[in-house]
């Protein structure tokens, strides 16, 4: 049943994805998708990964650590199994709010930050990544469409942090993530993805982000065409892969919550 329902959700992901790249003369291929797995179980997640999904977001840290460190056992076990081959360890992305005293937490299992915002957590994240021995790689989130109540730096101070970050030898810029307004507004959408897209321009031209600094994280499941249209390489659907498919509140999730 689960397996069934993925299938057809991810098959009009796909359609999706496909119809917005052509509107635009762009190839699927260019487009990663994580598939943000917040509101489902580690039986749909698993699923997942046999699918052949390796791109997996969440955005909280205590659940993407607790996830990860039961996925990885998964796969440990699986590895002991005559003649099975199991799938690839996920990539798990963070794609929500990081504050400074959870980074030391969540670096071990991640392979790309989402949502880096200010100079002093990127401090923090150089920091813990020396003590790793290992570069980390962020995307700068800008708050392109100057909501108050959402995190991310304002576009005006973007090119002065990320300029910034190149004192730090333990962390990589690799690009730019920005989130919509919730609205059926597509003018409004569609002016935030684009000044996201100007930014990124304008700091790839002046070279500011270096050889990594090629993603844009644009769009969720209700708007990702939109940013596919203007350029995104990334984007970070949940409910559109998951529709049909029972919510799960595991009992670590339903303590913390």
């Amino acid at each position: 049943m689960i397996k069934r329902k993925l299938t057809e959700n991810i098959r009009r992901v796909e359609e999706r994805i496909q119809r917005a790249c052509a509107r635009v003369g762009r190839s699927p291929a260019e487009i990663r998708l994580v598939a943000v797995t917040k509101t489902v179980g580690l039986d749909v997640i698993r699923t997942l990964l046999e699918m052949g999904t390796e791109d997996l977001g969440e955005s909280r840290v205590q659940e993407l650590v607790r996830r990860a460190s039961m996925i990885t056992e998964w796969q440990r076990r699986r590895g002991f199994e005559p003649a099975s081959t199991p799938p690839a360890l996920p990539r798990w992305h963070l794609v929500g709010h990081l504050q400074r005293n959870k980074v030391k937490l969540v670096l071990p299992f991640t392979h790309l930050i989402h949502s880096l915002d200010s100079l002093r957590l990127a401090e923090e994240i150089d920091a813990q990544s020396r003590k790793l021995d290992r570069v980390t790689p962020v995307l700068l989130q800008v708050n392109a469409a100057n909501e108050p109540q959402k995190s991310g730096v304002a576009v005006a101070a973007a090119t002065h942090l990320a300029d910034q970050l190149r004192t730090l030898p333990n962390l990589r810029l690799c690009g730019l993530m920005a989130m919509a307004p919730l609205t059926d507004d597509e003018k409004r959408i569609r002016h935030t993805f684009g000044r996201a897209r100007e930014l990124f321009d304008e700091m790839v031209h002046e070279r500011i982000g270096g050889p990594h600094f090629r993603e844009l994280s644009l769009g969720m499941s209700q708007d990702f065409e939109y940013g596919i249209e203007v350029g995104a390489t990334l984007i970070r659907v949940g409910s559109a892969l998951f529709e049909g498919i029972e919510q799960t509140i595991e009992p670590a999730a339903a303590e913390s919550a």
